[in-house]
């Protein structure tokens, strides 16, 4: 992978190999599309997808970040954890992401089962039908692939609304399992040899944990995200500038569902590629160290 230092990044989408709709392959190009001259591929706990995005970032001319998605937890909110640059065929790394899928998939046996037990005839079938078939092994399944089913049976008006009502944080069929922590999701990614960056910390409401990680192990921050207003943006730029770490950007982009983009648009937030060579000095850092 050459190192891109001009243009600009995309650090933050997703694909069919966890919650988006677009294959690897559709990302990049919809990434050269937009103008930019890198993107990273960042699925929920799992980098399956990103052997084809090599690929078309190579025949597309653009650099593809590979990136991964930790889900954590504190106080039974999800905390998210972007990862770099890791070496996705340690071994080590694959089962720590395959023990997190698991978590995953229990999370969403358990909260298919509250739904039922509320009055809504949904299985896991209908989940996989929905998401439809994916080229890669170890993929995951998410809520928004829950959240489309409950549209297309009528139970929810939109994603916005199933996640509101139903399966979102306060939803009546919301469940949080037990997962590792932020910090034990740095320490994995560090181990992996990677950069670590905690994910769109607006969503948090908790600027005490930001500091607390940005002071521990953090490699940066995802400082411009979709769901971040401009004083937000400021606020973490701040805070990564104070502790020496970098500020990212990222879209979140999950693809379209039902005419509406989730998060935000692919290339919609993006930062100036120069940013890449600092994570990839960070995760050499790391390399070296273990």
């Amino acid at each position: 992978m050459s190192e891109i230092v001009e243009g600009y990044a995309d650090l933050h989408t997703h694909t069919r190999a966890s919650d988006g709709t677009g294959t690897p392959t559709e990302n990049v190009l919809r990434a050269a599309a937009a103008g930019l001259s890198a993107v990273a591929i960042t699925d929920h706990d799992t980098v399956a997808g990103l052997e084809e995005a090599f690929e078309a970032g190579r025949t597309a001319g653009i650099t593809v970040v590979p990136g991964v998605e930790i889900s954590s937890s504190e106080d039974g909110k999800d905390i998210h954890v972007l990862g770099y640059y890791m070496d996705i065929a340690d071994p080590l790394f694959l089962s720590r992401l395959a023990e997190l899928r698991n978590v995953r998939e229990g999370r969403n046996e358990l909260m298919l089962e509250r739904l039922r037990e509320l009055g809504y005839a949904i299985t896991l079938e209908e989940v996989l039908e929905r998401r439809g078939p994916v080229e890669q092994k170890d993929t995951t399944v998410g809520r928004p692939h829950i959240a489309q089913v409950l549209v297309d049976k009528g139970y929810a008006q939109s994603q916005h609304d199933a996640f509101q009502r139903l399966i979102g944080k306060g939803g009546v069929a919301f469940v949080s399992p037990k997962r590792i922590s932020p910090e034990t999701a740095i320490a994995w990614i560090h181990e992996a040899g990677g950069a670590a960056v905690l994910a769109h910390p607006g969503l948090y409401d908790n600027d005490v944990l930001v500091e607390r990680l940005a002071g521990s192990g953090l490699d940066g921050i995802e400082a411009d995200h979709s769901d971040h207003s401009p004083e937000e943006v400021e606020k973490y730029r701040e805070i990564a500038r104070r502790h020496g770490l970098a500020a990212t950007a990222g879209s979140d982009y999950h693809g379209e569902r039902g005419g509406v983009v989730f998060h935000g648009p692919l290339g919609g937030r993006r930062v100036e590629a120069a940013v890449l060579p600092f994570l990839r000095q960070r995760a050499e850092s790391r390399s070296r160290r273990q």
